[in-house]
């Protein structure tokens, strides 16, 4: 196929983009990014969209002066906030090949190259949780797609086992679930069976087990179809009673899926690998790389043990997908999703140049700093430490302060770049939480800023944190 160009073509134009995208990756993010309001940033954007173009150089200005500046500096060794990220130089570059590439990954005939690399990045996975070499899964976009895709597919193997549709599907979870799995629940227009928490909001298999039996004798036939179970919870980084509620599942014939978006990640990590036993016999979980596994955004592997499960409930069928073969590996049959990008290649790469071993070494890093930040943090008479951390959510309070007192320090050092720290609340009081997911987040550095939490906080700012 020949013919003139249709785009023009501005080598000057796409010379700017990879330089820009060059020293981004190589020098990282303004600390002192933030979101600002929205009709500020309209007034400075200006009308973009207009039938004649604004030009690719305009668009590229207002790309790196306006709504860069105007997004959070997610993969600065500072920013401890929510759960950051902390891609690999690797990772971000390559992500520039496969959008360059432009492969459609849903199936093996479009994409077999792309998916034969991801599933190799899947099998290292899936080893790390103990699997047989037949599980396998696909890439997603995140936590919550992928833990709606578990969540089907654990409901379509419960609807092949009854007799009789129950009046209403239910699942097991805690209060400390995250927020998707609650979300699962209400686009699958289905009920969680609210399974009370220990004193660090773990769920047990002690506590599930007590909230079967009041279900009755057989609590699959009573309509519940899976439990799901956390493996670092958002809040605290707290890991669940795997093994105990592992058993209690095999006993009860229910489906075990693990939400471990962020705590998964700390299967490499031998220090650690203890909070993990039981999860070799989930059917189950999720993790994201773009959290703590060093890959760009968006990116969540979701792992089935059997994976015939996830095609069962997923895969699609329509006169115009008669050509796909389905003996072959086809993501978009083990999902909640038909059209998908590669978006599991950048953390094959990364892995793949680094090894193995190195990522063993840099979730090990992460949880030595926050194990000395813990030490720091009971080292100052003006902080409490609220509990010891299973992972790298650490949880403390300030003596003496309330939630406007946090919010105004959090709001005082997001502006000034010193450190992105939001306050949370654990049972039911503010405190501060810091999440390490950067290798290159050094304790010494951390330990300045609780230093600074000796003083008064900083006057208060109308709105609180949000404004950071």
């Amino acid at each position: 196929m020949t013919g003139e160009r249709f785009w023009p073509h501005d080598e000057q134009l796409l010379r700017s983009v990879m330089d820009w995208s060059w020293r981004r990756i190589v020098g990282g993010q303004d600390p002192q990014a933030r979101a600002r309001p929205a009709r500020d940033l309209a007034a400075d954007l200006g009308d973009t969209v207009v039938p004649d173009g604004i030009g690719g150089h305009e668009a590229l200005r207002l790309f790196t002066q306006v709504m860069v500046p105007a997004t959070r500096a997610q993969d600065n060794p500072m920013n401890l906030a929510y759960v950051p990220a902390a891609p690999t130089e690797a990772s971000l570059v390559f992500d520039l090949a496969v959008s360059a590439a432009e492969m459609f990954a849903g199936t093996w005939e479009a994409g077999a190259g792309a998916i034969a690399a991801e599933n190799q990045a899947l099998a290292w996975l899936a080893g790390l949780a103990g699997w047989p070499t037949t599980a396998g899964g696909c890439f997603v976009s995140g936590a919550t797609m992928g833990n709606l895709s578990a969540l089907v597919a654990a409901r379509e193997r419960a609807r092949t086992r009854l007799d009789a549709a129950p009046d209403r599907w239910r699942f097991a979870a805690t209060g400390d679930a995250h927020s998707s799995v609650r979300a699962a629940a209400t686009v699958m227009d289905c009920g969680v069976l609210d399974v009370p928490g220990d004193e660090r909001g773990r769920m047990t298999g002690d506590a599930l087990a007590a909230v079967l039996d009041a279900v009755g004798d057989d609590p699959l036939a009573d309509g519940v179809f899976a439990v799901v179970a956390s493996a670092g919870t958002t809040n605290a980084g707290v890991v669940d009673d795997l093994a105990g509620i592992a058993e209690v599942c095999r006993t009860r014939g229910l489906w075990l899926h693990v939400d471990g978006a962020y705590g998964a990640a700390a299967l490499v990590a031998p220090s650690v690998a203890h909070l993990f036993a039981g999860m070799e016999h989930a059917d189950s979980f999720v993790v994201d790389p773009h959290k703590w596994l060093f890959a760009p955004y968006d990116c969540c592997a979701l792992v089935y043990r059997e994976p015939e499960h996830g095609m069962a409930a997923h895969a699609q069928f329509a006169d115009y997908l008669e050509a796909v073969d389905r003996a072959e590996w086809n993501p978009a049959d083990l999902a909640v999703h038909l059209t998908r990008r590669a978006r599991g290649l950048p953390f094959w790469f990364s892995l793949a140049t680094h090894g193995t071993d190195r990522y063993r070494d840099a979730v090990e890093t992460v949880l030595a700093t926050t194990r000395a930040v813990v030490d720091e943090v009971r080292a100052r008479d003006h902080l409490r430490l609220v509990m010891e951390p299973d992972l790298s959510v650490l949880l403390f309070e300030r003596v003496g302060w309330e939630m406007a007192d946090y919010e105004a320090w959090s709001v005082h050092h997001a502006r000034a770049g010193t450190v992105l720290c939001v306050p949370t609340r654990w049972e039911g009081r503010p405190v501060l939480r810091l999440c390490f997911v950067n290798p290159a987040t050094r304790a010494s550095v951390v330990a300045a800023v609780l230093d600074g939490l000796a003083d008064d906080p900083p006057s208060p700012v109308p709105g609180g944190h949000r404004r950071a």
